[in-house]
């Protein structure tokens, strides 16, 4: 079918160039040379296409809804698909989208921007993804590019919410594609741990240990609290639903997907922004996200880990430009075979866990958010799950339980014990993760980059070689304050004074037990009120000694 579909003039001559100083890779029928490479620069090959992305209201299609316009001027109609809500209505949902800050930037350069933006109003967990017959006719008639983002990115999802909204949308957009009659290239977000038990994961599709049709075929008929307890035997050695339904979608495209434009790209774990649309930015409390905010108001005290392993965060501009590279590449190039593109820093720019948290902590010590629980701590994760547990009771549940105790009495709705429940919960998940490791390799990545020009080498870029991980975090922990929660930098005086007050009470709060255990077990035993004095005088002779030296 991809021999088939309607391509204009510029992208056909291109794709009979098997000429030049190119380095060809294996299975790809032609690649540009350089001089075409800077006639076809990226702008220009998005200029008149038409794009139709779904997930747009999430935090990935946002940025790369934004980035396409901003970059891409001359881009055809950016086609957004759309969840309804109850409480909204189809403009007042657009309005919400339009209206975010991560179009900030975008709206200066370009006032007009919606324009270019058309909503779709659908459901990916509906059939024929909820769109109705006019608009699926003029989607058919009129996308290039289709960037599918839509997806369930929670890791205790049930199976059944996940496999239907990873891998039975996954099949209904194959369908649907394969009727448009204009398409280059369909770009499919996955995840960098689809195939987290494997230790080390190539660029390509691995075969899973169950078919994916008949995953499907079970949630037919099988009902829920069977399909639960059936749950662990598919999941096999898969950490959660997210990572399992993941890798059934990917081969459900390399199957189902045959003889379209296809590309996978495999995004590790999506941290804030590096440089766009702004450094720092974040909209989600997912993942690393909410751990980080965490942290940063005294809450997060103690979580399973090890600071030796890599944190393998990537910056959501990073594979924002990896999909939209994809894109152009698969268009032009038309690879023989589906391609996939590992997005991840772990093997290209490692960072562990301890120096991401160190960092955090430091960065929260000198930006701190507003209304602190307690000071960040200076050590978060730890290896051992029994003092895990115990640090967990002590630290979390016992200040939780007092906390509430005191809003109790004095008529306020009590909320810390259920803060600390959720946030347990995504540690749970977020366990697997901290306590692995993986590589990946990156041989397609360091392929697209071979072939971009050097404008669009900067604007579009793809490596996180460069990134400076101190420099991120900072920017990180900043973007927690100014775009997630909102809070105004003005009252950063009064934040500073706060984290000194929750000082000095933790120096009082120290003093009083020490002074506590002296009266309990000092003061009342001859036995350690003598070695008390002992070491008293061992001090006191060690420090007269330090003052005779210098003073000779």
């Amino acid at each position: 079918m991809a021999s088939e579909l309607t391509t204009v003039e510029p992208w056909e001559k291109l794709r009979q160039n098997t000429g030049g100083g190119s380095r060809l890779q294996a299975g790809h029928r032609a690649v540009h040379t350089k001089a075409d490479r800077e006639q076809l620069t990226i702008p220009r090959f998005y200029a008149g296409k038409n794009v139709f992305v779904t997930g747009a209201t999430g935090s990935m299609g946002k940025v790369l809804v934004e980035k396409l316009l901003r970059c891409c001027p001359d881009i055809g109609i950016v086609y957004c698909l759309m969840r309804p809500k109850k409480n909204q209505d189809a403009t007042q949902r657009f309005n919400e989208l339009t209206s975010n800050k991560v179009f900030d930037k975008l709206r200066s350069e370009l006032p007009d921007f919606e324009k270019k933006m058309v909503p779709v109003w659908g459901d990916i967990a509906e059939p024929q993804l909820g769109i109705s017959n006019g608009d699926t006719s003029m989607l058919q008639n009129s996308i290039h590019i289709v960037f599918h983002c839509a997806a369930t990115i929670r890791f205790n999802e049930c199976l059944r919410t996940a496999v239907e909204t990873n891998v039975l949308a996954v099949q209904r957009m194959i369908k649907l594609c394969h009727t448009f009659k204009l398409l280059e290239a369909y770009v499919h977000v996955s995840t960098a741990f689809a195939n987290c038990d494997r230790s080390h994961i190539e660029e390509r599709v691995y075969q899973p240990t169950v078919d994916p049709q008949k995953v499907l075929d079970i949630l037919e008929w099988m009902e829920d609290d069977m399909l639960e307890m059936l749950t662990s035997k598919l999941l096999k050695d898969k950490p959660n639903t997210y990572t399992f339904s993941k890798h059934l979608a990917e081969w459900l495209l390399l199957k189902e997907g045959a003889g379209l434009p296809i590309a996978i790209v495999r995004p590790s774990i999506v941290g804030a922004s590096w440089k766009e649309p702004f450094p720092g930015w974040i909209d989600n409390y997912n993942g690393v996200n909410g751990a980080a905010v965490a942290i940063g108001k005294g809450i997060l005290r103690s979580m399973k880990g090890n600071t030796s392993l890599v944190a393998d965060i990537i910056p959501v501009d990073i594979p924002i430009n990896v999909m939209i590279v994809v894109a152009w590449y698969t268009a032009v190039a038309r690879p023989r075979q589906l391609m996939v593109y590992n997005s991840t820093t772990g093997t290209l720019n490692p960072f562990t866990w301890g120096e991401l948290v160190s960092a955090a902590v430091s960065s929260f010590k000198r930006t701190p958010l507003d209304s602190c629980f307690r000071r960040p701590p200076t050590g978060v994760i730890t290896a051992n799950s029994y003092l895990n547990d115990y640090l967990t009771f002590v630290s979390h549940l016992i200040p939780a339980y007092l906390m509430d105790f005191g809003c109790r009495l004095m008529g306020k709705r009590p909320r810390m014990v259920k803060i600390y429940n959720k946030l347990h919960k995504a540690l749970d998940t977020l366990c697997f993760f901290t306590s692995n490791a993986w590589t990946w390799s990156s041989n397609n990545l360091d392929m697209l980059q071979h072939h971009l020009s050097a404008d669009d080498l900067k604007t579009f870029y793809i490596d996180p070689r460069p990134l400076h991980w101190p420099t991120y975090v900072e920017n990180y922990c900043l973007g927690t304050k100014k775009y997630l929660l909102n809070e105004d930098l003005a009252g950063l005086p009064a934040a500073k004074a706060h984290l000194r007050w929750l000082r000095n009470i933790r120096y009082i709060f120290n003093t009083l037990i020490a002074v506590a255990l002296w009266r309990t077990l000092i003061s009342r035993s001859e036995i350690a009120r003598n070695l008390w004095s002992l070491i008293v005088k061992l001090v006191f002779k060690l420090v007269s000694n330090y003052r005779v030296t210098i003073t000779m």
